[in-house]
C-alpha cells in the first residue's frame, strides 16, 4: 500500500478512545495483511482511507482499484467470532449476507466487499413506507428459521449461547452495572418474574436460532428493491430468535408511530407459523421476548477493546445500563 494514501479517521462520540489503530506496529500489521490478501484476488487498494474507530471495532473504508471499495474489520477479543461467523452464514444462508473476502480468527480480522447503499440512505430517498419494514422483517426471520439447525455451530464458532433459561444468570452477572440505586432494587425486585418470563417463553418450544441483537436501518444493506443484506454481527447471539424484533421495530415505531407494530410483528411471525402453535401463542412469546431482550442487548456492551477505558468506556456502560432499565417497561405489543 502506498504510504501517500490520505487517511480520514472517524472517532464519532468516543474522541479518546484507544483501539489497536493506535499502535503504529498493529496497524502496519494488519494493512499489510489487507494488501496481502487484495494482492491474492488480484485487487489493489487506491487513493483515501476512511477509518472509523469506536471501542468494539476498527473499521476501515479502503478504495480498490476497478471495484470500488472493500472494508476491513477489526474486532475485540470478545466479538472476533464475527468474520467466522459471517463466513459460515455465506454457506448456509448466502442469499441473506455477503461472503467476507478473507478471514483471520485468531485475530479478529476480516475483509469484506462492498454491500451497496444501506437502508438508512434508501429510507430518506423514497416516500414513507413501513413495508419496506415488513419486507426486511420476513426475510430476517426466515433466514433466523433456516438457522435453527445450525444453532450449536454457530455456538462453536464463540457465539455468546443465552437460551431463555439462561437469562436469569445473563441478569445476575449484570448485577454490577452502573444504576442508580433505586433503578437497581427496582430490577431486583424483578427478579422472580424474569423468572417467570424465562420458563414460559422456553415452554413455547421455538428453537434458538442467531439474533443479531442491534438490527437497525444502518446495519442492513439495500441492494435493490424488496432484497436486504444483513451485516455487522459483533453484537450477535444464540438465543430465543423473537429477541430480536425490539430493535427494528422501535426504530420503525420512530418513523412512523406505534401503530405499525402489529403488522411488523405479524410479518416477522410469518416464518414462525405452524408447528401446532397458535397465533395467540406466537403472539405472547413476541411479548415475552420483547422484554427478555434487554439482558442479551445489555450484555454485548461489554465486548470492548481492553485498551478502551476512561470516559470512553463509561459512556458505553451508560447505554448498557439504560438497555438494562427496559426489563421494567412493559412491551408495546
Amino acid at each position: 500500500m502506498r504510504s501517500e494514501t490520505s487517511v480520514v479517521v472517524d472517532r464519532g462520540r468516543y474522541e479518546d478512545v484507544l483501539t489497536p489503530w493506535e499502535d503504529e506496529a498493529w496497524r502496519t500489521t494488519a494493512l499489510g495483511w489487507v494488501a496481502g490478501e487484495l494482492e491474492a484476488l488480484g485487487l489493489r487498494s487506491t487513493g483515501e482511507r476512511r477509518v472509523r474507530l469506536r471501542p468494539w471495532s476498527v473499521l476501515v473504508r479502503l478504495a480498490v482499484e476497478g471495484r470500488g471499495a472493500v472494508w476491513f474489520k477489526a474486532n475485540p477479543p470478545a466479538s472476533a467470532f464475527e468474520g467466522p461467523l459471517t463466513a459460515a452464514l455465506a454457506r448456509w444462508v448466502p442469499e441473506h449476507v455477503l461472503e467476507p473476502l478473507a478471514v483471520d480468527a485468531d485475530r479478529g480480522w476480516s475483509l469484506s466487499p462492498d454491500g451497496g447503499p444501506l437502508l438508512r440512505d434508501a429510507l430518506g430517498r423514497e416516500p414513507a413506507n413501513p413495508r419496506i419494514w415488513e419486507e426486511l422483517l420476513r426475510q430476517y426471520a426466515a433466514m433466523q428459521h433456516a438457522l435453527t439447525p445450525h444453532a450449536r455451530e454457530i455456538e462453536r464458532l464463540g457465539v455468546p449461547g443465552t437460551p431463555a433459561t439462561a437469562l436469569p444468570g445473563v441478569f445476575d452477572r449484570l448485577d454490577h452495572t452502573a444504576l442508580r440505586p433505586g433503578e437497581r432494587e427496582a430490577l431486583r425486585e424483578l427478579r422472580p418474574r424474569l423468572l417467570d418470563w424465562c420458563a414460559e417463553l422456553a415452554a413455547v418450544g421455538i428453537p434458538d436460532s442467531l439474533d443479531h441483537a442491534d438490527l437497525h436501518e444502518g446495519q442492513l444493506f439495500r441492494p435493490a428493491p424488496g432484497r436486504f443484506t444483513f451485516f455487522d454481527w459483533g453484537d450477535a447471539v444464540v438465543s430465543h430468535p423473537f429477541c430480536s424484533l425490539p430493535v427494528p421495530a422501535r426504530r420503525a415505531r420512530e418513523r412512523y408511530g406505534p401503530h405499525v407494530l402489529p403488522r411488523l410483528r405479524d410479518a416477522y411471525l410469518e416464518p414462525w407459523t405452524g408447528g401446532g402453535r397458535s397465533t395467540a401463542e406466537l403472539r405472547r412469546a413476541v411479548s415475552l421476548a420483547w422484554r427478555l431482550s434487554a439482558l442479551s442487548r445489555a450484555g454485548a456492551y461489554g465486548r470492548l477493546f481492553p485498551s478502551a477505558y476512561g470516559p470512553a468506556r463509561a459512556a458505553v456502560a451508560a447505554d448498557g445500563a439504560r438497555c438494562l432499565l427496559e426489563l421494567l417497561g412493559d412491551p408495546p405489543v
